[in-house]
């Protein structure tokens, strides 16, 4: 319901913090699936916080913040 709530008015940003933190792993892979998949469909932009490797791989730009300094991951 989160995920229909957030992308049905087509925002053009998308804002989502640790969107899989409280769930479990197979149901964390389908609704990061859904994300992506809504995502790509509508153009949106995803800014999508996460401790989350394996996530942050799937992102197009990475970025770490790290002692209250932000800088990109090559």
């Amino acid at each position: 319901v989160a995920l229909a709530r957030a992308f049905a008015p087509k925002p053009r940003i998308v804002f989502a913090d640790e969107p899989t933190g409280n769930l479990d792993a197979a149901t964390g892979h389908q609704i990061i699936d859904l994300m992506f998949a809504i995502n790509a469909e509508l153009g949106t932009t995803l800014l999508l916080v996460t401790h989350d490797d394996e996530i942050a791989a799937r992102c197009e730009r990475r970025l770490r913040m790290h002692a209250g300094e932000i800088s990109p991951i090559a």
